[in-house]
């Protein structure tokens, strides 16, 4: 995994906190990222929820998407996000499905909610304290595993 010492890992966390400026500048949300990825390539994201009308269009996912198409790979072990607050469910599960082997981050949960972005309620869900907020129902079908043979019996997969 590609570390960086104390004072990279400033100076990109600050060029994430400019993104973030910036891009409140430009109408969009106050979060930016860069991933880092092993060959010292930087890839920026800024929040694009309200720009786009993508609610996965958070800064933390849009650099990962720029960083897997810079790299032609999704897989992005070894890279590092920074972020300019810490990452959000969402972010963090698209970071993991990445790979990507660290994360930092400046501004915490807290201050995101005392500016209005208070993601609290997802991390209560997930931690099985609000089952109410999203009821995910299995119905199992007889053919519900027919993809998956698709898949093992497929040759040519892509394994991921």
């Amino acid at each position: 995994m590609s570390e960086h010492n104390e004072q990279q890992r400033d100076e990109y966390l600050k060029h994430a906190i400019r993104l973030a400026v910036d891009n409140v500048s430009d109408g969009g949300g106050p979060f930016g990222a860069v991933v880092v990825t092993p060959d010292g390539a930087v890839h920026e994201g800024v929040n694009r929820v309200t720009r786009d009308n993508d609610p996965t269009a958070h800064a933390e996912v849009v650099a990962i998407r720029r960083a897997a198409a810079g790299t032609r790979s999704f897989d992005l072990s070894g890279s590092v996000l920074y972020a300019s607050c810490e990452p959000c469910p969402l972010c963090l599960a698209a970071t993991l499905w990445a790979r990507i082997g660290r994360v930092w981050y400046a501004a915490d949960r807290h201050g995101a909610a005392r500016a209005g972005f208070d993601d609290a309620v997802f991390y209560e869900y997930f931690a099985g304290q609000r089952p109410g907020l999203l009821p995910v129902d299995h119905a199992p079908l007889p053919m519900a595993d027919t993809p998956f043979e698709a898949w093992r019996n497929n040759a040519a997969r892509t394994r991921y």
